[in-house]
């Protein structure tokens, strides 16, 4: 794997290779994030028996969106340091590598607490694809639009949510039928192998590999965090964080409110639910990068903030779960919010120099899942405090789509320039 070559020995067998993996890779890391705000009250209900309550399962839900935050937080930023110190080739496979397996190992738990920890596991490794796949590819193709690779990313881990959703129709999901469905989420172990011995390296990182040797090049997180890049790599974490917040602290409340309003007589519900939000997030985040493109980066940011921001609090405050409006709306909110992973893989690899990317925009993207732990657990927090009320929680989060509206004026505007070096 990842073997050395000269940017003239790059064949486009290799080419496809490095895309194949980086989109499959997100996509199946897609389906992990999206496996728990789908199935995590049927799991309670399953591993909780007769003390199940919606409560307690709002309570558990929190747990497990935020240690799987705080696992993709933590594993974006060590896998993505590792692919800028031994190569993204090295750095995706181990990744994919890593949430495959601890997602399998999910079939095997007796418990809430043995679950939570496998969904640490898993989101290291989901948190370390994303730098590496972005850096890969936007290193590999630095040929073809931005905007095109930037849009491909942003639905690959949506289209894995759509995917989840279509194979939770057909398998309906049951407290005494989800352990298998943990097995046929995770069942890409093998795409994890052969990246690990077949995937070649990016030949950017190997020239400017090559081009360090002999010198006093720092450690690349130690570099990020000093001047001049210290400032690059807040405004990062502030653009990462903020649509992370808002999908997690409130848009993932969707699936257990409908869910729990759905209830037994309905349990097909959370399935179209989720159907109708992933496929305006496959939507979304594949427009994302074009809209950036088209309006510039920073109007582009501001303008997503505003519409997710109405979207959200619309929804929890005026719908409700079988209503028809709501599936729509859904949609919809699906599609806005999820702009913003479009925008980011555009984004985040422009601010960034080669030496030290994976690791940037690892840091851009996934340190914002600390804040966004934090966030999950404050709505825990809130769901005990308003006896269960998804809506009302769901309203009040939804507010933190506003900050970017602010944020995004402190960020350079990139448009029409090139991959800093």
């Amino acid at each position: 794997m990842g073997n050395v070559q000269d940017r003239n020995e790059v064949t486009s067998t290799q080419k496809w290779m490095v895309l194949g993996a980086g989109f499959f890779g997100w996509l199946f890391a897609g389906m992990q994030l999206g496996l728990m705000p789908f199935a995590a009250l049927t799991i309670s209900k399953g591993l909780m028996g007769p003390d199940f309550t919606p409560t307690a399962a709002g309570t558990w839900f929190a747990g497990y969106s935020a240690i799987t935050m705080l696992g993709a937080a933590t594993g974006g930023i060590l896998f993505g340091n590792l692919g800028d110190k031994y190569g993204r080739a090295r750095g995706l496979a181990w990744s994919m590598l890593c949430y495959t397996f601890f997602g399998l190992a999910g079939y095997f738990v007796s418990s809430q607490e043995q679950l939570l920890v496998l969904r640490f596991l898993v989101g290291l490794g989901v948190g370390g694809t994303w730098p590496n796949g972005v850096s890969l590819l936007s290193e590999f193709w630095a040929d073809v639009s931005r905007p095109a690779l930037a849009g491909l990313m942003g639905a690959a881990a949506n289209l894995g949510i759509l995917l989840l959703s279509l194979l939770g129709k057909v398998y309906v999901v049951t407290p005494d039928t989800w352990r298998p469905f943990m097995l046929i989420t995770a069942s890409p172990i093998l795409l994890a192998l052969l990246a690990v011995w077949l995937l070649p390296e990016s030949p950017k990182w190997l020239q400017s590999r090559n081009a360090a040797a002999g010198t006093q090049a720092g450690i690349p997180l130690g570099e990020l965090l000093q001047p001049p890049l210290l400032k690059t790599t807040f405004l990062g974490i502030c653009l990462g964080a903020i649509p992370l917040l808002g999908a997690w602290a409130s848009s993932k409340w969707m699936l257990p409110w409908a869910d729990h309003i759905g209830g037994t007589s309905n349990p097909g519900y959370k399935a179209i639910t989720l159907l109708c939000w992933s496929t305006g997030a496959t939507i979304g985040g594949l427009l994302g990068g074009y809209v950036g493109q088209l309006l510039g980066r920073r109007m582009s940011y501001a303008a997503i903030s505003i519409c997710a921001c109405a979207m959200n609090v619309f929804i929890y405050t005026m719908l409700r779960p079988l209503e028809p409006l709501f599936l729509p709306a859904v949609f919809i909110q699906g599609l806005v919010s999820t702009l913003f992973f479009g925008w980011l893989p555009l984004y985040l690899p422009e601010i960034f120099p080669t030496r030290v990317r994976a690791t940037g925009t690892g840091i851009s993207y996934n340190f914002g899942r600390f804040l966004t732990a934090a966030g999950v657990m404050a709505a825990g927090v809130l769901i005990q405090f308003f006896q269960g009320d998804y809506a009302r929680v769901g309203a009040i989060t939804g507010f933190v789509y506003a900050l970017g509206v602010l944020v995004i004026w402190w960020a350079p505007e990139t448009k029409g320039k090139e991959l800093a070096r």
